[in-house]
Formats: C-alpha cells, sequence, structure tokens
C-alpha cells in the first residue's frame, strides 16, 4: 500500500501532492514501484495536527481517487469519516482504511456494510482525535490483540463481512517507541485474531531509534523497508509504505532468502 497525502501538515510530505495533478502523477509512480492500493488521505494524523472540516477533506480527496480510478490505479481511501469513504468508493475507491477503527464517527461501520468494501481497523485507543499520548499497557501485543477482537467484533455486529476486515496494531497511535517495538516483536498475538494483518510504521519516529538521524528522510526508508521485509517473514499480510521502490527490494531480497 502506497501512501498518498494530499494535505498541507502531514509530517513527512505534507505539501508535496497539493495539486490533482502532482497527486495523480505520485500514485501513477507508486503503482508503477509495486503498490497493491494507493491509499489517498486528506487529513493528517502527525502530533498536533488540526481535523479538516469534511468539505476540505473531500475537497483534496475525491479528485484524485477519481482521476487515478479513470486510469485503472486501485485506491484505498485514509479517512476516519463515514460521508468521506462513501464519496470516495463512489468516486472510484475499492478500500477503506480508518486509523480510529470506527471510534471517530459513529456512522462509520454501517456505512462501509452498506459500501460492502475491505475495511482497515486500526488500533487506536484516542477515538480517532490527533492525539499521540502515551497509554498504559499491561502487555502491549496481547492488550492490543484483545481491543482489536472488540473491534473486529463491532464491525462484524453493525453487518461487515468478516472476510472483508483487516486489522492493523496501529503503531506509533498510543503507544511510544518502546510499546510499538514490543507490538512489532510480538506482532503475532495480532495475526492470531484470523484477519489478514496490515502495518505501516514508514517513516514513524520510532524508526530514528535506529536510522540514527530523526530528519533524515532516506534513512527512515532505509529503516522501513528492513523492518517491512521482517514483518513479512512473520506472516504480516500488507505493508503501508512511502517509499514503495525501497521496500520492494527489500521484500524481493527477503522472499530470495526464504526461497528453496
Amino acid at each position: 500500500m502506497g501512501v498518498l497525502n494530499v494535505t498541507p501538515d502531514s509530517f513527512s510530505d505534507g505539501g508535496a501532492y497539493r495539486t490533482t495533478a502532482a497527486a495523480v502523477r505520485r500514485g501513477q509512480e507508486l503503482a508503477a514501484d509495486g503498490a497493491d492500493w494507493i491509499d489517498v488521505g486528506g487529513e493528517s494524523t502527525r502530533p498536533g495536527a488540526r481535523r479538516p472540516s469534511p468539505r476540505a477533506e473531500l475537497e483534496r480527496v475525491l479528485p484524485v481517487v477519481r482521476a487515478l480510478s479513470r486510469l485503472g490505479v486501485p485506491v484505498s481511501i485514509d479517512t476516519m469519516r463515514a460521508e468521506v469513504a462513501r464519496r470516495a468508493v463512489d468516486a472510484g475507491a475499492g478500500l477503506v482504511n480508518d486509523v480510529s477503527g470506527g471510534l471517530a464517527d459513529p456512522a462509520m461501520l454501517a456505512v462501509v456494510a452498506e459500501l460492502g468494501t475491505p475495511y482497515v481497523v486500526t488500533h487506536w485507543r484516542s477515538g480517532g482525535t490527533p492525539v499521540h499520548r502515551s497509554e498504559t499497557y499491561a502487555d502491549v501485543a496481547r492488550d492490543v490483540a484483545a481491543e482489536l477482537r472488540e473491534r473486529v467484533q463491532r464491525a462484524v455486529d453493525a453487518g461487515i463481512d468478516e472476510r472483508h476486515i483487516i486489522v492493523d496494531p496501529g503503531i506509533g497511535f498510543s503507544k511510544d517507541a518502546s510499546q510499538s517495538w514490543g507490538l512489532l516483536r510480538h506482532i503475532g498475538f495480532v495475526r492470531d485474531l484470523g484477519c489478514p494483518v496490515l502495518v505501516g510504521v514508514s517513516r514513524k519516529r520510532l524508526l530514528s531509534e535506529v536510522s540514527g538521524q530523526a530528519t533524515a528522510r532516506e534513512r527512515r526508508d532505509l529503516a522501513t523497508a528492513v523492518v517491512s521485509a521482517m514483518l513479512t517473514s512473520r506472516g504480516v499480510d500488507m505493508l503501508r509504505v512511502h517509499d514503495v521502490a525501497g521496500t520492494m527490494v527489500a521484500l524481493r531480497i527477503e522472499e530470495r532468502l526464504r526461497s528453496e
């Protein structure tokens, strides 16, 4: 899943693709590099970000979703709002990626059930508000898996086909760096839920601990590629990244090492 932020304030690429033409070109590049989905988002979830109005979010994402879909590029919509999800699917999106896990908008689960698309349920305790405070966990991997199980059940109870549900442990959301690393080490607890697992670590702050420079994008992309390849060997099904080309190199190496 290639990240395509059409926002002025995302933490790593805010403002880079604010015009429809620039965003569409970037989406095509990501697809050519090997992305199976282009994840279009119009709201930043970086610490301190202010939520855009629903109208502003729609104005950012719909032209890009529509244009990429017409070009035959598979698009997912990264949103916490049911209205945006509905309008984006009408415009051609085929998957809804909700980082709030259904908590930010009470209408989201019913709308996704009606739409019949795959749905990413992400773990985030804040209810979708852009607050990245640390939380307390007795055992982060077990606790996240248990809370995701409850979110999945809520989605199923709302009418979403369980076969369409993808779970995301929410690296960096309601988790500090130590908790995020612990969750990654024990990702098997999330995998044991029985749903496909999506993980997004791309360019996140925890990588600065190993990349050596907090602001060096190239080093964070390298760290992202390494972690992503290791996660696939642990059963993770989907990866959400900014640098698709670099990650694909790491995945091909990992696959070659596993092959007989």
